[in-house]
């Protein structure tokens, strides 16, 4: 058996809640018009950011490996969300934002992390197309 990963999530009031993660504490909330208070993200776009995170680790770590300089990197995702209920996303789109001279080093490093390692997004990819961009500053 595998690793476990476990949250704690408490219900704070309205549609407020207090996740414990790693002993860090992230508020879920929803905007006035969907009964919450706004206090923070809504739990949808929060598994895009672990997404980001997730394969931008990735990255991270293979270009150190693989010893390339960059600068300026950054992760956009924005995805697709159904009309009905369950309401999911229908497409997910990876936008990768970096300064490099050594475009095949970053390419290899987001082809290793699209179908190797970054286990974010090869389960969102069991449910809706997720797709990688490199834009190169």
């Amino acid at each position: 058996m595998g690793t476990v990963h476990q949250t704690k999530t408490q219900h704070m009031g309205k549609m407020e809640f207090d996740s414990v993660i790693n002993n860090h504490h992230i508020t879920i909330d929803t905007v006035e018009a969907g009964g919450g208070e706004n206090h923070g993200p809504n739990p949808k776009p929060l598994m895009l950011s672990a997404l980001a995170g997730c394969t931008g680790m990735d990255v991270v770590s293979l270009l150190n490996k693989m010893r390339a300089e960059y600068s300026d990197f950054s992760i956009d995702v924005d995805a697709d969300l159904s009309d009905e209920h369950p309401r999911m996303y229908t497409e997910i789109r990876v936008k990768y934002f970096i300064k490099i001279n050594d475009r095949e080093k970053m390419e290899k490093a987001v082809r290793l992390s699209k179908d190797q390692y970054c286990g974010v997004s090869a389960m969102l990819k069991k449910v809706c197309p997720v797709e990688f961009e490199i834009n190169y500053l």
